[in-house]
């Protein structure tokens, strides 16, 4: 089944922006790891891989997605072929809310994730 996946998104890449301590792991299967990135880094690749055409699933430790940069906020906005989706730091994952929370609270009220 992993032949058929790779068959519809060849080159695929696997995208991390985290602390070093995070994407020392993600190095470990092959990522492109991008450690201690600050938001500019993050504009800089996003905006390359849109350029490129590239597909992607991009991890983003959630200290950097707010505020969203302009690539950050065309691509959760538009989806498509560069998905981006959050991490929890590694040194405090209890206090991990992600983005869509906001989003839920704000269409199912407050206490939609009590």
């Amino acid at each position: 089944m992993a032949h058929q996946a790779d068959a519809h998104l060849p080159g695929a890449r696997l995208v991390v922006f985290a602390s070093a301590e995070l994407t020392d792991g993600f190095s470990l299967i092959g990522a492109e790891v991008h450690p201690d990135a600050d938001p500019g880094r993050v504009e800089e690749v996003l905006a390359q891989l849109v350029k490129d055409g590239s597909a992607a699933l991009v991890l983003l430790e959630s200290r950097l997605s707010r505020p969203a940069g302009p690539w950050l906020s065309r691509l959760r906005d538009e989806g498509g072929r560069i998905l981006v989706t959050e991490l929890p730091p590694l040194t405090a994952p209890h206090d991990y809310a992600p983005a869509v929370d906001e989003v839920v609270r704000a269409v199912l009220g407050p206490e939609a994730l009590a």
